[in-house]
């Protein structure tokens, strides 16, 4: 469908993969249009614009020339609303600009690399009046919408206790973690944020309240310099080890060849020339061609955390490289049932009855390699939607929200690395508020209220 030339307007400042990925959808909703773009690769930038015929004089090399042409406009703007993909270090900067030229903001997780950074960006949302979205895509699938239901309408009593893991997949974890943009805290942040603070949220999202107090356990244990094979060379391209090793760069990329959606991702992070050539030069040049055990990261390669909630509940979350690239696989023990999900199906078991009832949400939520592409969809129409009624109600979380939940992911990350169980403080200005419930999200009162002096 044709992109509405009255609806709202769009720009988009990082054109990379999730980017594009929500940009590709402004248009195809029907309803809105993308009108300027910010990226510094020349290629991304010069493909994007020509994908959604912005001119020249709207395609800049980086955000602040975005933000100065903004500012020579007569509404001190270039659009209604802003996607904002950048790489993690540049979201609080460019979001607090364009939040003050009143923009309506989608920003790419995590919101910040720092809690100051966080609430500056929230700050300046209020300051302006405008609408902040944080892009916690898993709340938009329609298997999220199923559990909030099915909790909200007591098929498993009270929720008792969570179990969630995000197997992140070996070679994902190289690509990303070791290899790629995420593999050093200083550049982005702990992988537990970067990675991982979608799922502490959706884990928020899903049990209706904020956890009270967490700990925390996991390291670097295997992806470093100690654990290299002996004999094993610098680059893959150079390693006589190279074809038995799990890790094989020249494995992974070259098998991309031919496969349009593993061009796009992940070889698209690593060549825009996506022949033999291109991809071998790459990795002969490159860091994607670096050995796993011979590169400068220093993010974690497996974590849990252990989270205990104002009403009793307890949850585990488990992030960890050493697994398939596969769905998130969540179990949720209650005091009258328990469910069990794979990120599309749902196993149900009565206590009462003693039946198990199955649900299947559909690919129209991922893909079975674990990718997002209809959550990033329903998201990008979610705000698009918002921009065009200017009601927020279609998007599922706000500042504050995104908020809570980083701060509950850096009070893990205090907890792992000073070994001790942090309590997670209300935040400044008064008592955390309370977080929707799925009854209440589901239309109805509580099926179970929460202990005495506790908060839901």
């Amino acid at each position: 469908m044709p992109a509405d030339s009255t609806g709202p307007s769009v720009a988009v400042v990082g054109a990379g993969l999730r980017g594009s990925a929500y940009a590709a959808r402004v248009p195809a909703s029907g309803r809105g249009r993308v009108v300027a773009v910010a990226e510094p690769d020349p290629v991304r930038r010069e493909r994007f614009a020509a994908e959604h015929g912005i001119p020249p004089e709207r395609a800049f090399p980086g955000w602040r020339e975005l933000v100065a042409a903004g500012a020579r406009e007569a509404s001190g703007r270039l659009a209604d609303g802003v996607i904002i993909a950048t790489q993690d270090a540049e979201h609080a900067e460019p979001a607090v600009l364009l939040a003050g030229q009143g923009y309506h903001i989608l920003l790419e997780k995590p919101m910040a690399t720092t809690e100051a950074d966080a609430e500056r960006v929230v700050a300046a949302v209020e300051r302006a009046g405008t609408m902040l979205a944080v892009c916690h895509v898993l709340r938009y699938t329609p298997y999220t919408r199923l559990i909030r239901r099915l909790i909200g309408e007591g098929r498993i009593g009270t929720p008792i206790s969570v179990q969630h893991l995000e197997p992140v997949g070996w070679w994902h974890h190289a690509h990303s973690y070791v290899r790629g943009n995420w593999r050093r805290e200083d550049e982005s942040g702990p992988m537990l944020m970067t990675k991982s603070v979608h799922d502490v949220d959706w884990l928020v999202h899903v049990m209706g309240e904020l956890p009270s107090r967490v700990s925390s356990f996991g390291r670097l244990s295997h992806l470093r310099p100690e654990n290299r094979p002996d004999g094993a060379a610098d680059r893959c391209l150079d390693c006589p080890l190279e074809p038995g090793c799990a890790y094989s760069a020249k494995r992974l990329y070259l098998s991309c060849l031919g496969d349009p959606e593993r061009e796009g991702w992940p070889l698209g992070a690593v060549t825009h020339d996506a022949t033999e050539a291109g991809v071998l030069a790459a990795l002969r040049e490159g860091p994607y061609g670096r050995c796993v055990y011979a590169c400068d990261n220093d993010v974690v390669d497996h974590q849990v955390v252990n989270m205990e909630f104002p009403s009793g509940a307890t949850g585990t979350f488990t992030v960890t490289a050493f697994s398939p690239y596969a769905q998130r696989q969540t179990r949720i023990f209650g005091s009258a049932g328990c469910l069990e999900g794979d990120g599309v199906r749902i196993s149900l078991r009565d206590f009462v009855t003693g039946e198990l009832e199955t649900f299947d949400t559909g690919s129209e939520h991922e893909a079975p390699d674990g990718r997002h592409d209809a959550a990033d969809a329903a998201l990008a129409d979610a705000f698009v939607e918002a921009l065009a009624t200017g009601d927020p109600s279609p998007l599922s979380s706000d500042g504050r929200q995104s908020l809570d939940s980083h701060r509950v992911v850096w009070a893990a990350e205090h907890a792992r690395r000073a070994g001790t169980v942090v309590d997670i403080a209300s935040p400044p200005g008064g008592p955390a508020r309370a977080v929707d419930t799925p009854a209440r999200a589901a239309g109805g009162g509580s099926p179970h209220p929460p202990a005495k002096g506790t908060r839901r």
